[in-house]
């Protein structure tokens, strides 16, 4: 899933006090990819036993409890001040409640390969936004041609040559909807709390605290309390939540930590490619050539929009 980490501008600490790592760095990359991949698996399993609203509020509750977790072990603190938790609650609606919520109602209806497939679709929105939003973000030729290149790609896994034929075209926009969130989410937290001074598993820990209070507001107005609680779709919810949201955002705060932000943004590359490997492997779901074609192009167009200028 694509990353819903709140920016807090801390300094890392000295190179002598850092905790040595028991886990090379590649092997956490690909644990973090594989949890995100098989995220999208888990939200159609989860589906199919409980209503989209369920799903990403058991997913908000179980992963809020890993952070909180890792917040008392830690011995980390909420961040203070109204106006910040005025700004996370904005953030917790656009990076958490929202798109989570999309997601699990697109794949009611779409494969959760094309789900994984649009996810990857939010550099490519994140680009064309930032063009509007962020003065100090200036494209490039390459940049663009990047935005262009990917918006091809989804063209073509959506098959626009045959008139969108058997394409689900709600749940594909919901999924799409889902994917532009995250940047706005993005963008919005860059102008609002770039400099908090709390720490950015603080951070994440009350907003997805908040986002968990916004669906637990909103669940009981649109779904009927469950007469049934079938185990498999549970564990995949639980699962869902504990990995794909909690210990996700740990072993990325890990990865930021240890080799940049830039590298470990490349995750989001890899995740489609799980995605779709296991939606076919596992829920056995059909996968046509324009598929894995326009997968590939969609990436390589959003590996070309976070291609920076040569200083």
């Amino acid at each position: 899933m694509t990353a819903v980490t709140a920016p807090a501008r801390t300094s890392p600490p000295p190179a002598a006090t850092r905790p040595r790592r028991t886990l090379d760095w590649r092997l956490r990359f690909g644990v973090l990819s594989s949890i995100w991949g098989f995220s999208f698996l888990l939200i159609k399993v989860g589906t199919d036993g409980y209503a989209p609203f369920q799903v990403t509020l058991g997913r908000l509750l179980f992963g809020t409890a890993v952070l909180a977790v890792a917040m008392v072990v830690k011995r980390e603190r909420l961040p203070l001040g109204a106006r910040t938790w005025a700004h996370l609650t904005v953030a917790a609606f656009l990076l958490n409640a929202l798109p989570f919520s999309l997601f699990a109602y697109a794949e009611l209806t779409i494969p959760s390969t094309l789900a994984g497939i649009c996810n990857a679709t939010s550099p490519l929105w994140g680009m064309a936004l930032s063009l509007v939003a962020l003065s100090e973000d200036r494209p490039t030729r390459l940049r663009v041609a990047g935005l262009g290149l990917g918006f091809l790609g989804v063209l073509t896994v959506l098959g626009a040559w045959q008139g969108f034929h058997g394409l689900d075209a709600r749940g594909t926009a919901l999924a799409l909807l889902a994917s532009l969130s995250y940047p706005i989410g993005w963008i919005y937290l860059r102008r609002t709390l770039a400099d908090t001074g709390s720490s950015a598993l603080s951070m994440t820990g009350a907003q997805l605290a908040l986002a968990t209070l916004q669906l637990a507001v909103v669940t009981p107005l649109f779904t009927t309390f469950p007469s049934r609680f079938p185990l498999v779709p549970l564990l995949a919810t639980a699962a869902l939540g504990a990995l794909g949201t909690g210990l996700a955002l740990l072993i990325q705060y890990g990865l930021v930590a240890e080799v940049g932000p830039t590298t470990a943004q490349m995750v989001t590359y890899f995740i489609p490619v799980i995605a779709t490997a296991a939606g076919v492997a596992i829920l056995g779901e059909s996968l046509s050539w324009s598929t894995p074609v326009g997968a590939a192009i969609v990436l390589a167009g959003a590996a070309l929009t976070q291609a920076r200028r040569r200083p």
